[in-house]
């Protein structure tokens, strides 16, 4: 159904600038130039509201690349290779390739495509030059169709060819367009006209719904007029051509293939069966006929025949061999007589004739009759066989048809061949040569399209090669499809399709360094390369800032300041420094690091120690600390009062092999062991080795006996048990018994006597009661006493000293080693207060100098601060 016609009034809208800034400038001064919109919807719009489809489909790309290079303002005249303008009057090819060329242009190459075709005519043919160019015809310069003379556009033309000299100042109206509904009969004529706008390209299919049938008819359905042609994807099932087979096929397109089954079939003779396909079914063997014809004489000498053989070829009337005498009623197994004429049949040259009598068989092949020749350009003469064809060497120097090139053949007749050159003249695209035979006048056109495209490919259009230089890219609205190459293409934020390179990550680079530190520059990873298809036009160079980075560069070195530590690890002796910057300092401190003893620590000034390495600084070849020589101070384990004999040094001491002296508990023998092997006894073991394994020797604490036990550790078991018999006296020693020792005791504890108290030769005496014996045995011993009392010398008193044991003067002597003189005091007591006073310089100074630095960090970090604000470089 045709619709009416409607010219599209679309509301105010941002017009593109896809117009050339040469269009712009070739407008005639104070007016506005032209401008276009992009006009697809507007033009698929009523073939839309009827399909119901949308704009990309298959039917519809050949436009929209029309559209797209019409918006972009790409069109170019494939001839003169310049831009159409929408107010330039133009001619487009409706047979094969819809190209758009300059009415001038094409108009001049008709002409000349005209006269050059009449001129090889009138040559080649030897025809008037106006009949040669009545029957001339030229051709498209791109697809080739050729057009007769009166087909040469003469006006300007919309797309659809119902207006002329449509209107190119509308910028609602596609340039070159009239604005109405196209009408073009669609094709396949199918009845149906085209539902778009006035519009460049093929006209999609149609959209009509018809009923139609399957390719084998069994099925029906409404589809689209365009693709009425379906297939019912079941068994085609048509007569094939033996006319007993079937189609086993898929519904399918055009003529059934052959029928392909195999049976078992006689040839046409008869003779002989084979299997075969039911198309191959007649055939002919190789056996010959040999049956005998209807004389009796002869057989049939066909090959595998059907039907009858015929009758035999020699009866009849029969002639001589040179067929001028006829011979009637001979039989057909005699042959005929020869006549004895000239043979005079047509010799293979077809001008002279056998001069031999009538014979059987061929004649001569070869004529040899003696003629006078000519050769083919006319230069030579002579007399040759008739056989025999005559050339001379002469070359042809005529210019063959492309005007350029001799002909150069030899004895040329003057009908010269085309030229089989290869023209390879630059074509005015630049990029190809001429690839046709070498012809006269201008080259056609270079047929060559180049695509241009955006960069994910879905907006293109296509313009004549040689003009791609010149054009802008197609606009795309749909997000860039190129993955980022840089760190950040997860988070990195969507832009839109583009031509060329995509723009650089505007996001912190964030990239880490060894050193734990961030890289806080723009990003500056690798980019995608760039559509290499075509370059753009060299636009006007601007002043770029340089930057600090270069994309697809590594991230420079760290900048940030950090505090370093010397080469000795000193704390408090750090300085700031670039953190990429790897050198080395040393401090005025002590070096510190312990000694290779492990006990001691370096005393020389801050040094760099050999293979030595850590996170910040590896110093290879450094200065060696300096070598312990003090004697070995640790505590032995297990432990032992004996200092180890060494030079101080790593790890542990050698084991203790000191004899020591342990007496045994009751004090009877001295013990020799080696200090590791006695330190290394539990207590428990060093009670048991001590023993002498013989008897106690320690004196019970209440008498004056002896322990009765095994020398053991501790004190003697039970002393108020003791059995022991102890001699009991009166006061006056005149009576005495033999008491028991615990006896004894317990009449001293009865009395309120402590036993520890009694002596030794005291115990025991003054426990039995005295009697009259005893009073006159006193007299006795008082009297003897008094006669020699004079007679004995006063008695000295024992030396305290001398009768003390041992033990308690060694303890003695010990204790006056340990009292310390008054001197002595004096002089610990000035040492420690000196060393009160060193600690208190040592903490004035460290307070003073440690105040100052800061005060030198304060001032050196403000200075920074005052560098960067300057525009100084990062140090």
């Amino acid at each position: 159904m045709a619709t009416p016609a409607v010219r599209p009034r679309p509301p105010a809208q941002v017009l593109s600038d896809s117009d050339s800034d040469s269009d712009n400038a070739a407008a005639p001064s104070g007016a506005r130039p032209l401008r276009h919109v992009d006009l697809s919807d507007s033009v698929f719009k009523s073939y839309l509201q009827f399909t119901g489809h949308t704009a990309a489909t298959v039917d519809l790309s050949k436009i929209q690349s029309f559209l797209a290079s019409s918006s972009s303002g790409a069109v170019s005249c494939l001839i003169c290779l310049e831009r159409i303008r929408p107010s330039d009057p133009t001619w487009s090819c409706s047979s094969l390739c819809f190209s758009v060329f300059h009415l001038l242009c094409i108009q001049s190459w008709a002409r000349q495509s005209l006269d050059a075709a009449a001129a090889r005519a009138a040559v080649r043919l030897s025809i008037p030059a106006d009949k040669a160019a009545e029957a001339a015809s030229w051709g498209c310069p791109k697809c080739r169709c050729e057009y007769s003379k009166t087909q040469i556009p003469k006006s300007y033309l919309c797309y659809c060819g119902k207006v002329e000299n449509p209107p190119g100042d509308d910028p609602w109206i596609l340039p070159h367009s009239c604005g109405e509904l196209c009408n073009r009969p669609l094709r396949p004529l199918c009845g149906h006209s085209c539902l778009l706008l006035c519009h460049p390209g093929p006209c999609p299919s149609c959209p009509q719904l018809v009923e139609a049938e399957c390719f084998c008819g069994s099925a029906r359905d409404v589809r689209r007029c365009g693709y009425k042609n379906f297939s019912c994807k079941k068994r085609c099932n048509k007569l094939l051509d033996c006319g007993i087979h079937q189609c086993g096929e898929i519904c399918h397109e055009g003529d059934c293939p052959p029928c392909r089954k195999r049976g078992v079939y006689r040839c046409r003779c008869g003779k002989r069966e084979e299997e075969r396909d039911c198309c191959d079914r007649d055939f002919r063997c190789e056996v010959p006929c040999e049956k005998a014809l209807g004389c009796g004489k002869h057989v049939c000498s066909r090959g595998c025949h059907a039907g009858e053989c015929g009758d035999c070829p020699l009866q009849g009337k029969r002639t001589c061999p040179c067929r001028k005498r006829v011979y009637e009623g001979m039989a057909c197994d005699v042959d005929a007589p020869l006549c004895g004429a000239t043979c005079n049949k047509t010799l293979s040259c077809s001008y002279h004739r056998c001069p031999e009598r009538c014979h059987r068989g061929p004649c001569v092949e070869t004529c040899r009759i003696v003629v006078t020749k000519s050769c083919r350009c006319g230069s030579l003469k002579k007399e040759v066989p008739c056989f025999q064809d005559l050339s001379c060497e002469r070359k042809c120097m005529r210019t063959r048809d492309c005007g350029r090139h001799a002909c150069k053949r030899r004895c040329c007749d003057g009908d010269c061949p085309p030229c089989l050159e290869k023209c390879d003249k630059r074509l005015r695209c630049k990029n190809h040569k001429c690839p046709s035979p070498c012809h006269r006048g201008a080259c056609a056109p270079c047929p060559v399209m180049v695509t241009i495209s955006c960069a994910c490919g879905e907006t293109q259009f296509e313009v004549p090669c040689g003009t791609e230089m010149d054009q802008k890219p197609p606009r795309c609205r749909k997000p860039c499809s190129i993955t980022p190459l840089c760190r950040h293409a997860s988070i990195c934020k969507p832009h839109k399709c583009h031509y060329g390179a995509c723009p650089q990550c505007k996001l912190i680079c964030e990239e880490e360094y060894p050193c734990g530190h961030r890289c806080k520059l723009r990003c500056h990873g690798p980019k995608p390369p760039p559509n290499p298809e075509f370059t753009v036009k060299p636009k006007k160079k601007k002043f770029v800032h340089q930057s600090e980075y270069t994309p697809g560069s590594p991230c420079p070195p760290c900048p940030e300041l950090v505090w370093r530590s010397c080469v000795g690890q000193h704390v408090g002796a750090e300085k700031m420094m670039v953190c990429s910057q790897r050198t080395l300092f040393s401090c005025d401190n002590l070096c510190g690091n312990p000694l290779s003893c492990g006990n001691h620590y370096c005393t020389k000034t801050c040094h760099a120690l050999k293979s030595r390495s850590s996170t910040s600084s590896t110093t290879r070849g450094g200065e060696s600390c300096e070598k312990c020589t003090l004697p070995c101070q640790k505590e032995r384990t297990p432990e032992c009062p004996h200092p180890c004999p060494l030079r101080c040094h790593p790890g542990e001491c050698a084991s203790c092999k000191v004899l020591v002296k342990r007496s045994c508990h009751c004090g009877a023998m001295v013990h020799v062991f080696e200090c590791i092997y006695y330190n290394t006894l539990s207590g428990e073991e060093q009670m048991a080795v001590r023993s002498c394994g013989g008897p106690c020797h320690r004196k019970l604490p209440n008498c004056t006996h002896l322990c009765p036990e095994t020398c053991h550790p501790g004190p003697c078991p039970s002393p108020e048990k003791c059995g022991k018999k102890v001699t009991v006296r009166c006061e006056c020693q005149t009576l005495k018994k033999e008491w028991p020792c615990h006896n004894v005791q317990a009449a001293y504890l009865a009395a309120s006597r402590d036993p520890k108290d009694i002596s030794k030769n005291q115990f025991g005496h003054g426990l039995l009661p005295c009697n009259s014996d005893c009073k006159s045995r006193m007299q006795v011993v008082q009297s003897n006493l008094q006669q020699r009392k004079p007679k004995i010398s006063e008695i000295e008193e024992p030396d305290p000293g001398k009768s003390a044991p041992k033990r308690r003067k060694r303890r003695e002597r010990l204790q006056e080693t340990k009292e310390t003189s008054t001197l002595q005091r004096i002089g610990s007591t000035m040492r420690w207060m000196l060393v009160c006073l060193a600690i208190v310089v040592v903490v004035i100074a460290v307070s003073y100098y440690g105040y100052k630095g800061l005060l030198r960090l304060s001032d050196w970090m403000n200075e920074i601060d005052r560098q960067r604000q300057r525009g100084h470089p990062r140090i």
